[in-house]
């Protein structure tokens, strides 16, 4: 005989398997952890199955199976929402954000909202913070996220993250003189700060690569050609963060902020400014 499968079961499952378990999952649904584990619970018996290795915090087979039929199925639930009872909110809203942050932040906070409002377009602006803040000043897009030296106020900071210093793994590039460095153009919010503290230093540094462009600036380091300033939590798999041991200088901590127009603010940029600020408060940690 058919079931039904209660679609808040299946949005507590998305939430612990994307946060990696039931405590952040919990803070995510705004829900006790308790309440949590009883609801992965009732889905479970429901199917009869285990989602979860609770030993290894990752899916069962059943789980993987599961984890993309729930996406859909909670993708058609909003939009039927969404067109029957909630605001007409439809057409496109221009989102900012600095090319180092939106492949590690971004998307599951834009495919919530997606989820969410089905009818709206979210168009992406990638460049430099000083060159967003520019065009949010020219009213060309929307909204937008910061790497900035100062915090915002409590509306506007996200997450302080520290600078490191990145290079190959196994590689030697941070030994050579003068040391080979990546970074981005000349409006790069981590350019000034990375060539000050060389220069504290005393240490001699060449430009390898300078462009505000993931993939050439990635590309240098994995080749052992250059080392570069990352947020900690920006740090690509395929590059290691270099131990304070090896001597070079420390770099100081940056702040990720959400920047509004300071006249008026459309409802569809109001919803995304504050979807994404419950996003990183649900997903992301604080540096130490």
């Amino acid at each position: 005989m058919p079931r039904n499968i209660d679609i808040g079961l299946l949005r507590t499952f998305i939430a612990v398997s994307e946060t990696g378990g039931m405590t952040s999952g919990s803070r995510i649904l705004n829900l006790t952890q308790a309440a949590v584990s009883q609801q992965i619970k009732r889905l479970e018996e429901l199917f009869e199955a285990e989602l979860f290795d609770r030993s290894q915090r990752q899916l069962t087979p059943a789980g993987e199976r599961l984890m993309g039929n729930a996406h859909r199925i909670i993708a058609m639930n909003d939009e039927i929402w969404g067109l029957m009872t909630s605001p007409d909110f439809e057409g496109e809203v221009r989102l900012g954000v600095p090319h180092d942050i939106v492949g590690p932040f971004m998307p599951p906070i834009l495919r919530s909202f997606s989820y969410t409002w089905p009818r709206v377009r979210v168009t992406l602006v990638c460049e430099t913070t000083p060159r967003l803040l520019g065009l949010l000043k020219d009213g060309k897009i929307d909204l937008t996220l910061t790497t900035e030296a100062e915090p915002g106020d409590m509306h506007e900071f996200l997450l302080t993250d520290p600078l490191v210093w990145v290079g190959a793994r196994d590689g030697n590039a941070h030994t050579r003189d003068p040391l080979p460095i990546s970074l981005g153009n000349e409006t790069c919010a981590f350019r000034a700060a990375a060539l000050k503290a060389l220069t504290k230093a005393g240490r001699n540094w060449s430009l390898i690569c300078q462009v505000s462009d993931m993939g050439p600036l990635a590309a240098t380091l994995e080749a052992d050609l250059a080392i570069a300033p990352f947020l900690a939590q920006t740090v690509p798999d395929n590059v290691i963060v270099l131990d304070k041991a090896l001597g070079l200088p420390p770099l100081p901590s940056y702040h990720i902020n959400l920047r509004l127009p300071p006249a008026s603010v459309s409802e569809i940029a109001a919803e995304l400014a504050d979807h994404i600020r419950k996003g990183f408060l649900a997903r992301y940690t604080q540096a130490a």
